[in-house]
């Protein structure tokens, strides 16, 4: 071997990942025996869904995107999709930032369109204020016209903001505790999602509750029935072991029997027996699969109505042909397929039944329990957040 080589070792999964691994393995997770339920109203309830967006949207830490949005120092990219014109940049020494997508001068959109951009400085199409991509003023024309302005004042308004183990968190408050980002970046960073490179990023528009979305990634009673005719024949039936990370859910569904042989400190290896999921607090879910990531960012707009933001992460940039046709077929069974065309569907035909007032409780069995506990921590939530 040349000396200068280097050997490329296997990424190892976080001590919590292990320790839910280990669960799976000793058989010892735990699980509701229980029927349980969810009032309808949470997804039907107009005053409902503004006490959410008052609290929830408003006022916790969340996911905006992943960290590979902003592949590069200078870079920018618009984001509207919270209802207010946020910009998000990682300027030259690679920090990034979200600011307010506003100029501070007489308030004008700064940067048009919602696709990245790759610039040194940011201006104003109006009147032409210059912007740093870390949010100071560096010039304006007619600095006569300005006397006394101290451009130190004028920067963008930014928000708190978070770079952790591939993603970056934010907050619409002025005070956010980022601790349980910080948390999970080891679990994140397993996956390879702070090296990690774009492939695809998608918009979808959903005709459902934001919940209805979350509730179909904590259960796995309708993967093998609703998936059936696209990733349902992969899966079988397994063990699943979870937990917190403060509000936010983590779990794993493996099968024992496959786990004994592999070595559970080896991630790659993990990653093709046991499927791990995240829900993230309030509206992110982080899909990992053997080699690739699914990161959705959830924004509701109205108590039927949401967006979804769905970025694929991939380890590397595509370097042949085959290797892009690869990451393609990917990209489409699971956003166009199982994600667009199974999951929303079913959510929009879940919010079209409950609309109607049929039935005023949803029935949980206790494959479903992660629903019921995940409610459970948004109705805490808000009551804590009024």
């Amino acid at each position: 071997m040349n000396a200068t080589q280097t050997i490329e070792r296997p990424r190892r999964a976080s001590a919590a990942q292990r320790a839910l691994a280990d669960r799976i393995v000793a058989d010892d997770a735990k699980r509701s025996d229980a029927v349980s339920s969810v009032p309808t109203s949470v997804y039907t309830d107009p005053a409902h869904f503004e006490a959410e967006k008052a609290t929830l949207f408003a006022k916790m830490p969340q996911v905006i995107a992943p960290a590979a949005l902003l592949g590069e120092p200078g870079m920018a990219v618009p984001h509207d999709l919270t209802g207010k014109p946020l910009l998000l940049t990682r300027d030259k020494q690679g920090k990034a930032h979200v600011f307010m997508n506003v100029c501070r001068h007489r308030g004008t959109r700064l940067v048009e369109g919602s696709e990245a951009q790759c610039s040194a400085r940011l201006v104003c199409p109006y009147h032409a204020w210059t912007y740093k991509l870390d949010g100071e003023l560096l010039a304006l024309p007619r600095t006569d016209a300005f006397p006394d302005l101290d451009k130190k004042q004028y920067g963008l308004v930014e928000l708190p903001s978070e770079e952790a183990g591939g993603l970056i968190w934010f907050c619409p408050a002025k005070t956010a505790d980022f601790a349980h980002a910080r948390e999970l970046a080891p679990d994140f960073a397993a996956f390879g999602m702070d090296e990690g490179v774009l492939f695809r990023r998608k918009t979808h528009e959903v005709a459902s509750n934001w919940k209805l979305i979350m509730d179909a990634f904590l259960e796995s009673y309708h993967v093998t029935r609703l998936h059936s005719a696209t990733i349902g024949p992969f899966f079988k039936d397994g063990i699943t072991a979870g937990d917190l990370v403060g509000p936010h859910h983590r779990s794993a569904v493996g099968r024992m029997e496959e786990m004994e042989a592999i070595d559970l400190d080896d991630m790659d290896a993990l990653r093709r027996t046991v499927t791990f999921a995240y829900q993230l607090v309030p509206a992110t879910v982080i899909v990992p699969s053997p080699d690739y990531v699914n990161v959705m960012t959830i924004w509701p707009q109205a108590h039927n109505r949401t967006l979804v933001e769905d970025f694929m992460i991939i380890p590397e940039e595509p370097k042949t042909d085959k290797a892009r046709d690869h990451w393609e077929r990917s990209w489409k069974l699971l956003d166009g397929g199982v994600f667009a065309s199974e999951d929303f569907r079913a959510a929009e035909l879940g919010q079209q039944g409950l609309e109607s007032g049929t039935i005023e409780q949803l029935t949980l069995g206790t494959l479903e329990d992660g629903i019921r506990q995940f409610h459970e921590t948004l109705q805490e939530r808000i009551a804590a957040l009024r």
